[in-house]
C-alpha cells in the first residue's frame, strides 16, 4: 500500500475520532452515546489498518489507539469540565503523540533512530510539562479567587516554580537528545560535541 492511501486512511481515522468528542455540557445519555461511537470508531480504525502490513501497520495501530485514547480523554473532559480533567486529555494527547513517533522511528536504523525515539521523548517530556504548568496555575488561580492577596502572591509563587519545574523537564529532555546526537562521532569529535551539548543545557 503506497503513502498516499496510508495517509487517507489515517486522516479519516482522526477526522472520525475528533468528532466523537467535541460536545460540551453533554447529558449521561449523550455521554454514553459518546463512548459507544469512540468505540465504533476505533473499531472501524482497527479494521483499515488490517489491511496493512510491516511499521505502517504498526503505526496505524498506534494512530487508531491514541485517537481512541484521546477521544476518551476528551470526551471525560467535556463531560465533567474539570480542570484535572483537561490536564488528563492534554497528558492523553502527549502521550499518543509519543506511541506514533516511536513506531515510526522504527522507519530508521542506527543512530539516527536513536536521536528519533529521543526527540519523541523529548517531545512527550515537553507537552506534559506544559500540561502541568497549565494544571497547577489554573488551581493556584482558583484558589487565588477564593482567598486573600497573600494567597494570591503564594499561587504566583506556584505557578512560577510550576514553570521553573517545567524549564527543568525540557532542559534534560533537550540535553538527552543532543547527547544522542553526539554518538554519530567519535574522538576528540565526540568530546567537542558533548562538550557543547554540556554548555547549552548548563549540565
Amino acid at each position: 500500500m503506497n503513502q498516499h492511501h496510508l495517509n487517507t486512511i489515517v486522516l479519516a481515522v482522526s477526522l472520525a475520532f475528533s468528532a466523537g468528542a467535541m460536545a460540551q455540557n453533554m447529558t449521561k445519555a449523550n455521554y454514553q452515546v459518546g463512548k459507544d461511537k469512540i468505540a465504533a470508531e476505533y473499531k472501524a480504525a482497527k479494521a483499515a489498518c488490517d489491511a496493512l502490513s510491516g511499521n505502517a501497520e504498526d503505526i496505524c495501530m498506534a494512530e487508531a489507539k491514541g485517537k481512541e485514547k484521546v477521544a476518551k480523554a476528551d470526551l471525560e473532559a467535556s463531560y465533567k469540565p474539570t480542570v484535572k480533567a483537561h490536564y488528563n486529555a492534554r497528558v492523553a494527547k502527549a502521550e499518543a503523540d509519543y506511541a506514533v513517533a516511536k513506531e515510526r522511528c522504527d522507519d530508521l536504523a542506527g543512530n539516527a533512530k536513536d536521536v528519533c525515539v529521543k526527540e519523541a521523548k523529548a517531545a512527550q517530556t515537553t507537552a506534559k510539562a506544559n500540561a502541568k504548568v497549565q494544571m497547577k496555575t489554573k488551581d493556584a488561580n482558583a484558589a487565588a479567587r477564593e482567598t486573600t492577596s497573600d494567597a494570591r502572591s503564594k499561587a504566583s509563587e506556584q505557578a512560577s516554580e510550576a514553570r521553573k519545574d517545567a524549564a527543568e523537564d525540557k532542559s534534560d529532555a533537550g540535553y538527552q537528545v543532543a547527547k544522542e546526537k553526539c554518538d554519530q562521532f567519535s574522538g576528540a569529535a565526540k568530546d567537542q560535541c558533548q562538550a557543547q551539548a554540556k554548555a547549552r543545557f548548563g549540565k
